[in-house]
């Protein structure tokens, strides 16, 4: 089993970001095919985002609910990008993880490979108390209604597979702004809230224990 290759990028714009996620994956893909194997090499971006939306391939546009002008007011991107899903938000307090890995490596599908992401964000938000689920029909991680709040998302999934090398990957509300949320119709759902760690909790969240603990639970078994 191969270790994985953190790489913390702090604040970097997401463009940026998204050119280096392409080389790292040309990479990976050229030492497969001039290898003729499976590779054990791997990298794992994370990151914290400027505030900036992004729509996934399969995106509507409608989900997006503020014009360029207001956009511009409020310091934030809009990109059409090669992911799955649908419009999402990132920015400062929200972590961001790219990992770059071949799935034939690790002998495991696309399917399986979501699974194994989405376990181990619900392990790391177990450690400060929330039990996250997932949702038939609506990846990501989700939290339950109670008695006060609805069901809402804290974490998305977005993935690109290209030669069985991934790109893109998750997004998890830390200290995030939850008001650039509602510019948006996040993941294409207008029934559902969104929530960060720190919203549930009442109080902020050290950004790098929670990178430490991503970390940790995405090698962990």
């Amino acid at each position: 089993m191969a270790e994985f290759n953190f790489i913390d990028l702090g604040l970097k714009d997401y463009m940026e970001c998204w050119k280096f996620q392409e080389e790292l994956l040309a990479k990976v893909i050229e030492e497969k095919y001039s290898t003729g194997k499976p590779v054990s090499q791997n990298y794992f971006l994370l990151v914290e985002h400027p505030h900036v939306y992004t729509l996934g391939k399969s995106g509507n546009e409608k989900n997006l609910l503020a014009d360029v002008d207001f956009l511009r007011e409020i310091k934030a991107s809009y990109y059409k990008i090669n992911r799955g899903g649908d419009i999402t938000y990132h920015g400062p307090g929200q972590i961001v993880g790219y990992p770059i890995i071949d799935l034939e490596f690790y002998k495991m599908g696309v399917r399986k490979y979501i699974e194994k992401m989405e376990d181990a964000i619900i392990a790391v938000i177990a450690e400060y108390g929330l039990k996250g689920v997932r949702k038939k029909g609506a990846a990501g991680i989700w939290l339950n209604a109670n008695a006060k709040m609805p069901t809402r998302k804290i974490c998305a999934i977005g993935v690109r597979v290209s030669r069985h090398v991934t790109m893109h990957g998750f997004a998890l509300n830390v200290n995030t702004d939850m008001r650039y949320f509602n510019h948006i119709n996040p993941c294409g759902f207008t029934m559902y809230g969104v929530t960060s760690i720190q919203q549930e909790l009442g109080k902020e969240i050290s950004i790098s224990e929670v990178k430490d603990l991503i970390m940790a639970k995405f090698i962990a078994p």
